[in-house]
């Protein structure tokens, strides 16, 4: 296999397994598995990477596929080649994951490490140096809950765990939901909390979700402060007795669609691509249906198409789903259609928004959807130096107004299209919607600024 690997091959994806020369205590399998992937450019790259799989960790899909190997490559600009080395994976999924090894013990096992790796996988051409680095993970314990396999998203993973939290300072409870296609960037959350304190094993305790009126994943919570470009709108609905109406592309646990209902009094329908996803959402994440909050199944934007079509004939009186139901409840066009689409290729480390949505024909249906004063929200995580032609210059061709919020020191984005020009956005006046908003959303719709139609 050195023979192989003593060459660079773009974007080459290899496995194989050695006998372990006794490494270590803690890495004690009869054999250790190297998988190696090699960069797509790997010119002007000067870094030999190495990630050592953490004990416990072997068959976790970020460290046991190709598209788990490929998306920490990504994060790597540096590195002409990353290998993951570790013990053979169990062939038994394990069903929970708690740390074995003292961080003090790495450097150790790292050095172990370098002579094997020198001799079998470091390119003669190449620097000499081996750059050993850690993959950055929150979880400190974990406890599978369900393996699931959908017709459109592949196998998906449900999981209680222990997330030590930013700050450093102390730990939190998450349930959380995994995609194996893009097992490092697919997850989405809801904090759990335990019915009692004094327990060991996350085997054996219960956990139940947190209704705290937090929106989580975080990044969520900027989209829906994008809600303030047509607050005024939204309030005039709100004192009249009727209820504002959404369209959110992409579900996950249900967290956005209970959230808008709850918090913003919201008519929500939600559309998600897999039906395995839903009865997630319902079954682990507490999602409960009503005639103010419906979950459907459908691909999210073949579903926007047909229902553009449907809301512009005559007569119409709800949309109507690929089975025949008619949703009556939603019998007008939307106040605001929410995408938190992502790209389904992954080797895309940044996700979103997904290309199919910026099409023209795609955003003319958005578009359709709306009323007067409707706005379209997307997330934005393509590079700033992508944003404006990906980005703005398709949907400003469709819709006249556009507003973002900068989260992160630019480093994500939010977008908001509307097609008229009666927006509050910068109305020196506080309706009682935003008022409302900004408690829920803290300080974000201050954030909201106009696009410039220019570069």
């Amino acid at each position: 296999m050195s023979l192989q690997t003593k060459t660079i091959v773009p974007s080459r994806y290899i496995t194989f397994t050695i006998p372990n020369p006794s490494i270590h205590h803690h890495y004690n399998a009869s054999h250790l598995r190297i998988a190696v992937l090699d960069s797509s450019s790997p010119s002007g790259r000067t870094k030999f990477g190495v990630i050592v799989v953490p004990v416990g960790l072997e068959s976790d899909w970020v460290y046991s596929t190709f598209e788990g190997h490929l998306q920490i490559l990504l994060c790597h600009t540096d590195f002409y080649r990353l290998v993951l080395i570790g013990n053979s994976p169990n062939p038994i999924n394990p069903t929970s994951h708690s740390p074995v090894i003292n961080p003090k013990d790495q450097s150790v096992i790292q050095r172990a490490f370098i002579r094997l790796l020198n001799d079998e996988l470091k390119p003669s051409n190449q620097s000499s140096t081996v750059w050993f680095s850690t993959r950055v993970d929150m979880v400190i314990r974990s406890l599978v809950l369900g393996r699931f396999f959908g017709k459109i998203i592949g196998e998906m993973l449900i999981e209680d765990v222990e997330w030590k939290l930013e700050n450093g300072v102390g730990t939190e409870f998450r349930r959380r939901m995994r995609f194996r296609k893009s097992p490092y960037l697919f997850e989405t959350y809801m904090k759990i909390q335990p019915n009692k304190t004094d327990f060991v094993n996350m085997e054996d305790v219960e956990f139940e979700i947190v209704d705290d009126g937090v929106l989580r994943p975080s990044y969520l919570t900027p989209m829906v402060a994008g809600l303030r470009v047509n607050h005024l709108l939204l309030n005039r609905k709100i004192q009249k007795g009727i209820k504002p109406t959404a369209l959110c592309l992409g579900v996950g646990t249900g967290a956005l669609v209970a959230f808008l209902n709850s918090q913003l009094g919201f008519k929500v329908l939600g559309i998600e691509t897999d039906s395995i996803v839903l009865d997630a959402a319902k079954n682990y994440f507490g999602f409960e249906s009503s005639n103010n909050s419906r979950l459907c199944t459908g691909h999210p934007l073949k579903m926007a198409e047909k229902f553009a079509t449907q809301v512009e004939t005559d007569g119409f009186h709800g949309y109507i789903l690929d089975d025949g139901e008619c949703l009556n409840e939603f019998d007008d066009k939307f106040d605001v259609v929410i995408s938190d689409l992502e790209a389904a290729n992954p080797s895309v480390v940044m996700k979103s928004p997904s290309a199919e949505i910026l099409q023209k024909s795609m955003l003319m249906n958005i578009k359709k959807l709306l009323g007067v004063n409707g706005v379209l929200i997307l997330d934005v995580t393509i590079p700033r130096e992508r944003y404006y032609d990906e980005v703005i210059t398709p949907v400003m061709e469709v819709f006249g107004e556009m507003y973002e919020i900068d989260v992160e020191n630019e480093k994500y984005s939010v977008v908001i299209a509307a097609s008229e020009t009666e927006f509050g956005a910068f109305d020196p006046s506080e309706s009682e919607f935003l008022k409302t908003l900004k408690k829920v959303t803290g300080s974000f719709p201050e954030a909201v600024k106009p696009v410039s139609k220019k570069r």
